[in-house]
């Protein structure tokens, strides 16, 4: 099973109802948008992205998020323009996509479509496509560092984050869970939300990562009230492992959740499991039915 690390590494290579209430959706009429990220049938992306986008709309989702811009400058091999008439043919739309920082070299070369490496590109693509908010997905191990280290990227992402507002596009940061890991009593998660502007850069939460490194989201609105306009929703599993799970069907809270949706900002949200036990139709099938009955 590819895993997300390595996922990233190939394609930088080859290339609230019940508790939300209808408020954490007002913006939208009466439309109300389940998203999917598309990395979570990313093997059925790469062998026919034209069926899986279908089989995936067949499903119920009307949203997707882009995990393979960086390193290609393609979208699932598909220029801009043919991607978005793709989703369109399939009643789907794209509000984010995921990108990387870049600092990292992939086979001794610069990776472009990067935060730091023709990054102008990729907003104008991601325009075309109708991106409305880019995504850093991820820091690679060697990408990361001290506190200090951490400043350095805050300010990176402000500066990409200007390039994205003229595109009339919003930078947002995806986490993990090694930005919880304190340094001298310091996260650098919150270096990240502090040391950047707070409308230029906003968040997407990934509501797994961040329960499983001990910390409530909820309080992480309150704390930060609207930064969080974007939101994964995968469960995690009640085992030692915390393993990821279909939504509805492990430990996290997200009843609680989505009653704070307002609170948080989230204006998209999206399931995703980077490891389903079978078919990942299969999972997302019975994570969507959760969503239907109780969440949306």
């Amino acid at each position: 099973m590819t895993t997300r690390r390595s996922f990233l590494k190939t394609a930088a290579v080859a290339s609230a109802g019940l508790y939300a209430s209808s408020s954490a959706f007002a913006e939208f009429g009466k439309q109300k948008y389940i998203g999917l990220q598309l990395y979570t049938v990313r093997d059925a992306m790469k062998d026919n992205p034209q069926a899986t986008l279908a089989k995936v709309a067949q499903i119920g989702f009307n949203s997707v998020e882009t995990a393979t811009y960086t390193g290609t400058q393609l979208f699932y091999g598909m220029d801009a323009k043919t991607f978005a008439a793709t989703l369109k043919q399939n009643g789907l739309i794209v509000p984010s996509g995921h990108y990387m920082l870049g600092l990292q070299k992939m086979n001794g070369a610069e990776t472009k479509g990067t935060i730091l490496h023709e990054w102008d590109k990729a907003v104008d693509d991601a325009a075309e496509a109708g991106i409305k908010y880019m995504v850093c997905a991820y820091l690679f191990p060697d990408e990361r560092g001290s506190i200090d280290h951490y400043k350095e990227m805050a300010g990176q992402f402000n500066k990409a984050a200007e390039r994205c507002k003229k595109a009339g596009i919003q930078f947002c940061y995806h986490n993990h869970d090694f930005e919880f890991e304190a340094q001298n009593g310091v996260l650098p998660y919150n270096i990240l939300l502090n040391e950047t502007d707070k409308d230029l850069v906003k968040m997407e939460l990934d509501l797994y990562w961040v329960t499983k490194a001990g910390h409530d989201a909820v309080e992480l609105f309150k704390a930060n009230p609207g930064r969080f306009p974007l939101w994964h929703v995968k469960d995690m599993d009640n085992t030692s492992a915390h393993a990821f799970t279909e939504v509805g069907n492990g430990v996290i809270d997200f009843k609680k959740i989505f009653a704070a949706a307002k609170a948080g900002g989230m204006k998209y949200f999206y399931v995703e499991q980077d490891k389903c036990p079978g078919s990942p139709y299969d999972s997302i099938t019975q994570s969507i039915a959760y969503i239907k009955k109780n969440l949306v």
